[in-house]
């Protein structure tokens, strides 16, 4: 459970509380601008979407559908209400941002049960979704139609293509789909060495959840189909769901430079760097001690009570596990080393 530490001065101050914090790229901003110019039909009619899609399938394959809608929550509302019905059920990791962060839209929305599933670092596996493959054609439980994991999940951990593929295959043995959130999507392939295509679509992800607010963009996410039995029904679900904007085109825009030249790859590539260089000064101090790998942009650390208190006075962050002071920093496409060193500055005060 996170649970938020305000700092007493309220103005703005950089952190490492999460990569929402962060500031819009130039380019991104400049996309935006740009499609400010005159009018342009509405509800996605307009250049920039049609350049945007064009984009979006030349990195994620011909079958690709994206569908551009407002947050994340949104996004992921939108993605499993397109491969459910609201007898089913959908398995997620407890940690998933659909389970915990929120507010039950996925749920409620679909109409399906959610079914967490204990794990130690916030990724599924075969064997912890086995279990639940059950009750099939039984009027009396919800359906088992679909798996929710996170790329890179809650917990900073990151699925390899193969696990992926072996998720996949095994829910497509039962006639399921797995839907993947993208949110950190960037940072996983740049983890992996691979491209987005390989980890999504070419491993068998049936719809995923495409952001990339966390990585430089201003706001909006896609959701991006690869099966035409998907795609047939999400203009209707995104509509009815409330995420069909209006002047589509100062969302879709921004996937343009995102994609055109590798920006979303530039962005994570700094932001996964600055991580492991943080995760290297956390590790100098014997009173820290990191709970999970550092594989994408997010760290899990544990600090004792005063040195927690201390820091908490100077920046603003997240306590993910308050039983054992548990907590969460996360680095950014803008993160600085001076910004690290500030933090290595202050640990050393605290903790002396």
């Amino acid at each position: 459970m996170k649970i938020c530490i305000f700092v007493q001065i309220l103005e703005m101050m950089r952190s490492f509380a999460s990569d929402n914090n962060s500031g819009v790229h130039p380019l991104v901003l400049d996309a935006v601008i740009k499609a400010n110019d005159n009018h342009a039909v509405a509800y996605g009619g307009d250049p920039w979407t049609e350049k945007a899609t064009a984009i979006i399938k030349d990195a994620f394959g011909s079958n690709a559908e994206p569908f551009f809608v407002f947050n994340g929550t949104g996004a992921n509302s939108v993605a499993l209400q397109s491969i459910t019905q609201p007898f089913n059920s959908i398995l997620c990791a407890t940690t998933a941002h659909i389970n915990v962060d929120e507010c039950g839209a996925p749920g409620r929305l679909s109409g399906c049960a959610l079914v967490p599933i204990e794990t130690p670092d916030g990724k599924l596996t075969p064997e912890s979704i086995k279990p639940h493959l059950r009750n099939f054609g039984s009027c009396h439980h919800s359906q088992p139609k679909a798996a929710y994991i996170s790329q890179a999940t809650e917990l900073g951990t990151i699925y390899t293509i193969d696990e992926v593929k072996a998720i996949a295959g095994l829910l497509h043995s039962h006639g399921m789909y797995l839907h993947m959130d993208g949110a950190r999507l960037a940072n996983a392939c740049v983890a992996l060495g691979c491209s987005m295509k390989e980890v999504t679509a070419d491993a068998g992800v049936d719809v995923l959840s495409f952001g990339g607010t966390k990585n430089g963009m201003m706001m909006g996410e896609a959701v991006i189909s690869f099966h035409p039995e998907i795609t047939a029904n999400l203009p209707y679900i995104r509509k009815q769901s409330a995420q069909l904007a209006s002047k589509l085109r100062y969302m879709s825009a921004q996937y343009i430079p995102y994609l055109e030249n590798d920006l979303w790859r530039t962005n994570a590539e700094h932001a996964n760097y600055c991580a492991k260089r943080l995760a290297e000064v956390l590790s100098e101090f014997p009173q820290i001690r990191i709970t999970q790998k550092v594989e994408s942009n997010q760290l899990f650390f544990t600090l004792p009570d005063e040195p927690l208190k201390k820091l908490s006075e100077k920046y603003f962050f997240y306590i993910w596990d308050e039983n054992i002071n548990e907590v969460r920093f996360v680095t950014s496409w803008d993160t600085t080393l001076e910004d690290i060193e500030s933090m290595e500055t202050s640990l050393r005060e605290v903790l002396k």
